[in-house]
């Protein structure tokens, strides 16, 4: 096995070094020398006669030399051409001959050397040479041969530490240019302005000459020791011929492209040269130069197999395989990979349009259940009694679920603003930045509550009073109706006379302000509505305060339309403990009068602080009767709430307290109208303000007249209004003396 694999590697070796001597044969013609010294010698280019490009106008003998040393006796070989110009390097592609050039300098001591270079019909390269000029009190000019065209530099440096700081040929003490293409021929001046009499000691020579670019890299020292090289390398280009590819072309005879070569014009704009073409490699100036290129051996864009043609390569895939066999296109792909693959597409596919049945499905059976609830909310009957009400629909929007879920967080927890006997209510923010209560029903389904929740619109569509919980629309397409009020930011007015909830009291004027506008709202809805409107739950939780303290009556789910030739109505008794009307809960018809007692029973709650029921309260726990009978036995001034008792209030609180027992009668008929309770009450606050009332003494003729009294309102307990009086006004004082 080791004898093998030595035999291998031998045949190996063989093969490539048979494979580097053909590629050197080919570059020249065959007998003729391919190297001189160091240098190739690729055809058109020759040493000897017969093994070189011939052309009427260009030269492509090269004269290789060899030459010994007197000093030390070594032989010397070197490429020259035309007027003895060293050859350095060949290249067919790009066509470039580099040539060394001599330097040319000038000194303080009158030595000096200028250069001058003849390339013939070629050209000196404008690309990949520059003119350049070495140092500091320096002039010098490159000159075309040819024509007038001269470029130089102008180099002046006195002070040698700048000089150092600037470094690289910046333009101190090295200046490099560039000149136009096709110079055939150049000679290079040199002069000095003052014989470098400032600067000789670190300069006592300026330099110029053609160089490639790269092969000089200038710093300071070069000052002092640039007279140490002599030659710089220049590139030369060259081409076959004078004319232009088209016309090359045209003489089959002359024409030097050869075999699987084609033609290109000339870098230097003079001629034309040849190269091979794609997938070939060789000198494409002899017959069989272009050779080709085994592309599989090297870099190729097969995935798998490749396969050799003249000038190119295919690719192929292996048995079982499919695709074009390029790694920039489809490649080899196994069929198991293909299958597994077509069979996730249709899984995808299938998977795609179940989800969108699916999808679909579900969006129609949404629809579907937004319909229903739609129905079983009431929704039909809600629009039916809309209609009726001619200039009200426009006034309520109909949200979508969707809509009122963004506004609410999705109904989070910490969006609640109260739970309530007809639903939950949550704080919710439109998509216009607008803060707005969302209500939403605790049950859906029950027709009770459906009825509930369409009275509710259907009463707050019509009402249009500062006092009043303006509706700005609803939602029926969620399984719970939901109702959007303006919000009111302050909490309700329970919470405000609630000890335990609200240490900060109201002020008696405060509270006399919201009974006042309280009153107005509750009449407007009795006497100023289109169809009269009877509340039916009155209470201290129903009365929101906004940041202003002003009222807002709300929750008008369990709110009755009276017919304008109906006086009452016979309904199933509704409402809420401690507020509601005897006769209402003995009879079951309703009438406005209910409003007046559960207002006379706010009114309670407003001047004694204390709740419509409370189960631990010594005597009664129903606070209209504790008051009553407080009344009675002259007790009033036990009751008061202590945080608004003041002899400043005592006549307006004693007139308040008259007021609330005339709404608390168990006699309906005996009741005030709400009208006349608003008026009472605005009485007693313009009363307060009048100028001419002084002190407390409100009882006089005018303020009786104002007030609207009527004697026999008052029954026993206002017999003598100024023994009464009296009698309050020692107890009030003997209460604050007692700390009260």
């Amino acid at each position: 096995m080791g004898f093998l694999n030595s035999l291998h590697l031998k045949l190996a070796l063989l093969v490539t070094t048979a494979a580097t001597l053909a590629a050197a044969e080919a570059q020249t013609k065959p007998g003729c020398n391919n190297k001189c010294g160091n240098v190739s010698v690729p055809y058109p280019f020759g040493t000897s006669e017969n093994c070189y490009y011939r052309d009427e106008d260009l030269n492509f003998f090269l004269n290789c030399t060899t030459t010994t040393s007197p000093s030390s006796g070594e032989a010397t070989t070197q490429l020259i051409y035309g007027d003895n110009i060293p050859v350095l390097n060949i290249s067919l592609d790009p066509p470039e001959l580099t040539v060394s050039a001599d330097v040319s300098y000038h000194c303080y001591n009158s030595s000096y050397s200028y250069n001058w270079m003849k390339v013939g019909k070629f050209s000196i390269s404008n690309t990949e040479n520059r003119f350049t000029v070495v140092g500091c009190d320096t002039y010098a000019y490159f000159r075309d041969l040819s024509s007038t065209f001269r470029t130089g530099s102008m180099l002046t440096c006195s002070n040698e530490t700048k000089f150092k700081e600037a470094g690289g040929c910046s333009g101190v003490g090295c200046c490099q240019t560039s000149f136009p293409q096709a110079i055939t021929n150049y000679d290079i001046t040199l002069r000095s302005f003052e014989n470098y009499s400032d600067v000789r000691d670190f300069n006592p020579c300026g330099y110029a000459f053609i160089a490639k670019e790269g092969s000089f890299n200038f710093s300071y020292r070069e000052l002092l020791n640039l007279s140490n090289r002599t030659q710089f390398p220049v590139v030369v280009d060259w081409s076959v011929s004078n004319q232009t590819c088209p016309e090359a072309q045209k003489d089959k005879r002359s024409y030097a492209c050869k075999q699987n070569s084609r033609c290109k014009e000339s870098v230097s704009g003079i001629g034309y040269y040849c190269v091979c073409e794609d997938g070939f490699r060789g000198n494409p100036y002899l017959d069989t130069g272009c050779k080709d290129i085994n592309e599989c051996d090297g870099d190729n864009r097969c995935s798998r197999k490749c396969h050799n043609v003249n000038g190119n390569y295919t690719c192929s895939c292996p048995w079982g395989y499919f695709g074009d066999g390029y790694t920039n296109g489809s490649g080899c792909k196994s069929p198991i990979k293909e299958i597994l693959l077509g069979i996730s597409i249709g899984l995808l596919v299938i998977f795609t349009l179940v989800s969108t049945l699916c999808w679909g499905n579900k969006q129609r059976t949404l629809k579907q259940l937004r319909r229903q609830y739609f129905e079983q909310n009431g929704g039909n009957y809600m629009l039916q009694q809309l209609h009726q009400q001619q200039g009200y629909t426009d006034r309520t929007k109909i949200f979508t679920e969707d809509e009122l879920k963004i506004a609410t967080n999705n109904f989070d927890e910490s969006r609640i603003l109260g739970r309530g006997g007809q639903g939950t209510v949550y704080k919710g923010i439109l998509p216009d930045n607008s803060i707005v209560a969302i209500k939403r029903s605790r049950v859906g389904g029950d027709s009770r509550q459906v009825k509930d929740f369409v009275n509710e619109v259907t009463v707050l569509s019509q009402i249009n009073h500062r006092n009043v919980v303006k509706l700005f629309g609803c939602c029926l397409e969620t399984e719970v109706p939901l109702l959007v009020y303006e919000f009111v930011d302050n909490g309700t007015l329970l919470d405000h006379i609630d000890t335990l909830k609200n240490e900060h009291s109201l002020s008696w004027e405060t509270r006399l302000r919201i009974a006042a506008e309280i009153a107005e709202a509750i009449s407007y809805l009795h006497s100023s509505a289109s169809i009269p409107i009877i509340h039916r739950d009155i209470k201290s939780a129903n009365i929101l305060l906004n940041h202003n303290h002003i009222a807002k009556v709300s929750d008008f789910g369990a709110s009755r339309l009276v017919p304008l030739n109906e006086s009452q109505v016979s309904t199933v008794v509704q409402g809420t403990l401690g507020y509601l009307d005897p006769e209402y809960l003995l009879t079951g018809e309703l009438n406005e009068k209910s409003d007046v007692y559960s207002f006379g029973v706010v009114l309670v709650e407003l001047i004694t602080g204390n709740k419509a029921v409370e189960f631990n309260r010594s005597g009664q726990r129903n606070l209209a009767m504790y008051f009553a009978s407080s009344m009675k036995e002259d007790n009033l001034w036990q009751i008061l709430d202590n945080r608004v008792l003041d002899q400043k209030n005592a006549e307006q609180l004693k007139e308040v307290a008259f007021l609330a027992r005339r709404c608390i009668r168990m006699n309906g008929e005996e009741r005030p109208t709400m009208k006349e309770v608003a008026t009472e009450l605005e009485g007693l606050i313009a009363m307060k303000k009048h100028p001419w009332v002084k002190g407390g003494d409100m009882m006089s003729e005018e303020c009786k007249c104002l007030l609207g009294h009527v004697a026999d309102g008052y029954e026993n307990a206002s017999a003598s209004t100024s023994a009464a009086y009296d009698s309050i006004q020692k107890q009030l004082a003997f209460e604050i003396e007692d700390g009260r």
